[in-house]
């Protein structure tokens, strides 16, 4: 009975799943957080300091599109930061080391990195491997990969068209980087919204059960969702050696922690089956104005961490009791 009304519960909330419900509280953060900084720093509120904003955090809203998918189907994917070091690190040694044409050795990475999405939704769905110690492995094992190609040494230099994606403003405000990671939360809120896919995830989050008796294949679902994941993590990447022009195996580190917490902060539950890609869009924006104004505050580095995980903690104390109410 309690599976029926949670899918009961998921089916009701389908037509609104765009709303800012479950959000409204992340967006007044935003707003007050933006205004708290405006009177703080007479650099934040600048056009230059925006558009610093945005190339700062194109790199973690990539990651946050395939971690909303799979937070929303009540998972948790552990490898994003490692996969994205993996991602650079074969891009970079297939376009350097072997002399692939740069396109072809992007094309290779993102293949890598869907592969190992796969890997981790197969054991989660098919020897049941909690998702948690499933990726927990993965992160491992991609690290391990991104450090045996090039003995953990870095590769620098690329040609110079893919330097200028993250580098070049086009009409003076958008690089390529940025409107691609605008693309990918575009792409991703059409396909929850209009996509009979995109609302499947909503029913597995709900309740996998009810979700298999509706006739959804479950295991496909969950597979094709940490694949997502995984490629959105090594795109993440791609981006991160274009804006830092080398790739190192050390990338990435903590990075899934971010990216869990912009899902989290922006208002899609941990256990799955509510949520949205604009509330990720808020989550994302609340860490990188969050960090900026900090750095313009001169606040060092480790109480940046500390102040972090505050947000973190207040964010799914919240979460948890919006949903006991």
């Amino acid at each position: 009975m309690e599976d029926v009304a949670s899918a009961r519960r998921g089916a009701a909330g389908i037509p609104r799943l765009f709303s800012l419900k479950g959000a409204t509280g992340p967006l007044i953060g935003l707003i007050l957080l933006c205004l708290f900084l405006s009177f703080t720093s007479d650099r934040f509120l600048s056009t230059r300091n925006f558009l610093n904003i945005l190339d700062q955090v194109t790199v973690l809203g990539i990651m946050a599109v395939g971690m909303t998918f799979v937070i929303l189907i009540g998972g948790i994917d552990l490898a994003v930061g490692s996969v994205l070091a993996l991602a650079m690190m074969v891009m970079g040694y297939l376009a350097n080391e072997l002399g692939l044409p740069m396109a072809a050795a992007i094309l290779v990475a993102l293949v890598a990195s869907a592969g190992t999405g796969v890997v981790s939704g197969f054991l989660i769905t098919t020897f049941r491997v909690p998702a948690f110690i499933a990726t927990l492995a993965m992160m491992s094992v991609a690290r391990g990969l991104a450090n045996m190609i090039t003995d953990g040494q870095q590769i620098v230099g690329f040609p110079d068209w893919f330097n200028d994606l993250a580098s070049i403003r086009h009409g003076g405000f958008l690089t390529v980087t940025v409107a691609l990671a605008i693309l990918v939360f575009l792409a991703a809120y059409l396909f929850l919204r209009y996509r009979s896919a995109g609302r499947m995830l909503y029913a597995v989050g709900g309740s996998n059960e009810v979700a298999r008796l509706a006739g959804i294949d479950v295991r496909l679902v969950t597979i094709a969702v940490y694949a997502a994941s995984a490629v959105c993590a090594g795109l993440a990447g791609i981006v991160l050696a274009s804006r830092l022009d080398s790739v190192q195996p050390s990338s990435g580190l903590g990075y899934e922690l971010d990216t869990i917490a912009a899902v989290v902060i922006g208002g899609t539950s941990l256990t799955g089956g509510s949520g949205g890609i604009p509330g990720t869009l808020i989550g994302v924006l609340i860490i990188g104005v969050l960090r900026n104004g900090l750095n313009l505050l001169n606040v060092s580095p480790f109480v940046q961490q500390i102040v972090i995980g505050i947000v973190i903690a207040i964010a799914v104390a919240a979460e948890t009791y919006r949903n006991r109410k």
